[in-house]
């Protein structure tokens, strides 16, 4: 039998979490005096958990639905997501708001993404970053701006770019691969120029964090290279490697970009959301149990594991896409190798979860279960390191096809929660 999902009012949510929030450390005082001695009833304890949603809007994923809508039309499918989230009892929307070296708000660098009005660059009418703040803190909700830091497009013809791309002001700066165009993260310009874009949301809005994906380096294409052979030429003279040298550009976004938003809003986290797997036990004896095809450190070039380690991150949420007894990378032993990372640092865990998969048949039986998410919130309740879950994506949370996310809401939220601070 499916649980049914359990609704709680718009409002009566808001209230609820924006009441915790002014009590603070996450608890709601048990009573309060009230006129003739008399106790007014105790509200319910609200938790300090992670419990958010990514919106994906790269390909018209999640949001909008599809390209070309009215601007009111456009706003009313992001209201009914945010609406969503309140529904389900969660307290984040992860709005991806630069999918492909684009904007959803009107920004001095970047073009008008094509998600939006099907032509890149075409003002849309109204600011979706704008009204997502707004809307989001409205309903009790953080709202955490996603960004994609180097991608430019899912095509290779720079001639589909809007005139005004920068892309298509430095083609140097451009690097085809996987049929894909992207920026090379190893030219410092390149490196200023992403955070200056990046950067100017968080001037603009009131953004509660900033987020990356799983997107540095691309992932590896079988048969092709990626040609950053002049820049290694200019600028890795002093690395013995150029795995070292492609690391060392992705920890200089990394440390840059958290040291430009504590500059500029010092109470807006920054977090990012890698691939699920570090490096596995076998190429590494600090990697985790898993026999992962993709390593973020020797695939993507992204060292995860040393900027929880060196506090430079707010949060890590890794993408633990996969069931728990899954061979090749166990949901069940992956939690505690993060668990183990995060310990005693000052980054926070967040387990991403991969509701998508929830009733694809394309997918192992265990996903055809709809208690399979709600087992994952369990065990990593075993750890005290696991801060709270965020879930892909937006349209899978609203049609939640087996009844899997009702099932996580029955069987753990319960009580309001808002974000760990």
């Amino acid at each position: 039998m499916l649980h049914r999902k359990p609704r709680i009012s718009r409002r009566a949510f808001s209230v609820t979490a924006l009441s915790a929030l002014v009590a603070g450390g996450g608890a709601v005082a048990a009573g309060s005096a009230m006129a003739g001695g008399t106790t007014k009833p105790a509200r319910p304890r609200a938790t300090r958990e992670m419990r958010g949603m990514w919106v994906a809007t790269v390909a018209n994923r999640d949001w909008p639905s599809k390209q070309g809508l009215t601007a009111d039309e456009q706003c009313a499918e992001l209201i009914a997501h945010l609406d969503t989230a309140v529904e389900s009892r969660l307290n984040t929307v992860i709005l991806q708001v630069r999918p492909t070296a684009d904007a959803l708000w009107p920004s001095p660098y970047e073009p008008w993404s094509q998600v939006l009005t099907g032509t890149q660059g075409e003002n849309p009418g109204w600011d979706p970053l704008g009204t997502a703040v707004k809307e989001a803190h409205a309903r009790g909700l953080q709202l955490h701006a996603w960004f994609n830091p180097y991608r430019i497009a899912n095509h290779t013809d720079p001639t589909r770019l809007a005139d005004s791309h920068p892309a298509r002001r430095h083609p140097d700066w451009v690097v085809t691969y996987g049929g894909k165009l992207y920026y090379n993260p190893g030219l410092p310009e390149v490196r200023e120029f992403v955070q200056k874009a990046m950067l100017d949301a968080v001037e603009k809005y009131r953004v509660d964090a900033v987020h990356f994906d799983d997107y540095f380096y691309p992932y590896p294409v079988a048969g092709q290279t990626f040609d950053d052979n002049d820049a290694y030429d200019r600028y890795g003279g002093g690395f013995a490697t150029r795995a070292e040298w492609r690391r060392d550009n992705i920890d200089q976004l990394v440390q840059e970009m958290a040291a430009g938003i504590r500059k500029i809003r010092p109470a807006t986290e920054f977090g990012i959301s890698p691939f699920g797997v570090w490096r596995n036990a076998a190429t590494d004896p600090l990697g985790s149990d898993s026999r992962a095809g993709v390593q973020t450190y020797d695939d993507l070039y992204a060292d995860t594991r040393k900027w929880v380690r060196e506090g430079w991150i707010d949060y890590i949420c890794p993408q633990l896409y996969w069931n728990i007894d899954f061979a090749a990378a166990d949901y069940a032993k992956l939690v505690p190798w993060w668990a183990e990372v995060a310990r005693g640092s000052r980054t926070k865990l967040y387990l991403g979860e991969a509701l998508y998969k929830a009733g694809d048949p394309a997918q192992p039986a265990a996903w055809q279960e709809p208690a399979e998410l709600s087992r994952h919130l369990t065990l990593a309740k075993e750890h005290a390191e696991a801060r709270g879950h965020v879930y892909f994506a937006a349209k899978d949370v609203a049609t939640d096809r087996i009844g899997a996310m009702a099932r996580v809401v029955a069987d753990h939220y319960g009580r309001p929660a808002i974000p760990p601070r």
